[in-house]
């Protein structure tokens, strides 16, 4: 029997435990197929900080989700194996030991067969689980849906922030850059190269002002197509959302996707090979009314319901 989240008619959904969906908490990933892995960190962000606190409320948040996908047939907790695997403690003085850590605790982590998907805290964790996705699957795919490229190259004299993060994982070849998508780009920049040089790189980038009104179906397919079975990272960043269903991030900007398209766009990346998840900069302190972390817990659960081996009703 594959643990399953406590259900709101058995326990209210205001108590139990402050896990993801209220999965049960566990040691390590031994035995999951999933690991659902805090990281509270917001020592790597440039503007609002806050990020810390994302983990606690993505988790309050999911409280309110159910295991089963009315709408597409989902059912992920009868094929695969959750659970929460709890807070990394990170060096909340030292941004660069706190990635240090971090990529050692995923080092950890991926001895298992597991898919870990992390709750965020800022951007920058990204780059060293990407480094330790890299120490067991070469150079990765990577579906990158963000206002901003995070493509700079260093920020106050640091080359490891939330805005170096894309830079580095090309420097360092832990992706493959014709099978970078990154979506929902916008806003203003320091340079009229901003998105551009990455796109010389080799990355595919989908700026947002080309996709409003349209449906994102099409571009989910695309880069199922574009990428094929080659081992796929996801990393979500709640600021690629329009500020009004995501007022509490650290970085927003007008413009955005709207939730409708995002579910589209995640819906129908279903068939990529996904080794690894995240979704970033939730920050709590900029949206006391808990929309942007239930927004931020239900796009975990549609990448969830992605995942290889999820079965559909």
């Amino acid at each position: 029997m594959k643990n399953q989240p406590i259900s709101g008619n058995e326990l209210a959904r205001f108590s139990g435990p402050q896990t993801f969906m209220r999965l049960p908490e566990v040691a390590n990933a031994e035995g999951l197929d999933v690991g659902f892995v805090g990281i509270p960190m917001d020592i790597g962000t440039s503007w609002r900080s806050g990020t810390r606190f994302g983990p606690k409320q993505l988790r309050q948040e999911s409280a309110m989700i159910r295991p089963y996908n009315i709408q597409t047939g989902a059912a992920p907790f009868d094929s695969l194996q959750c659970a929460d695997l709890g807070d990394i403690a990170i060096n909340t003085f030292s941004l660069r030991k706190s990635l240090s850590i971090i990529q050692n605790t995923y080092d950890e982590i991926l001895k298992y067969p597991v898919i870990p998907m992390g709750l965020g805290g800022d951007h920058s964790l990204t780059l060293p689980i990407l480094r330790a996705m890299h120490k067991k699957y070469g150079p990765v795919a990577l579906v990158h849906v963000d206002a901003h490229a995070d493509v700079n190259d260093e920020m106050f004299g640091e080359r490891e922030t939330h805005g170096t993060v894309f830079r580095r994982a090309f420097e360092e070849g832990l992706i493959t850059p014709s099978k970078v998508w990154q979506i929902g780009l916008r806003g203003t920049g320091y340079t009229a190269e901003d998105f551009s040089e990455a796109a010389d790189w080799g990355f595919n980038q989908r700026l947002a002002q080309n996709l409003w009104h349209k449906s994102l179906i099409s571009l989910g397919k695309e880069i199922v197509t574009s990428l094929g079975n080659q081992p796929c990272y996801i990393t979500y960043d709640i600021d690629s959302l329009d500020p009004s269903f995501a007022p509490g991030t650290g970085t927003p900007e007008i413009g955005g996707l709207t939730t409708p398209q995002v579910m589209e766009l995640i819906r129908n990346l279903r068939g990529l090979n996904v080794v690894g998840c995240d979704l970033v900069e939730v920050s709590p302190p900029y949206d006391p009314t808990g929309n942007t972390a239930l927004v931020g817990a239900n796009i975990m659960f549609e990448m969830l319901s992605i995942l290889p081996g999820v079965k559909y009703r």
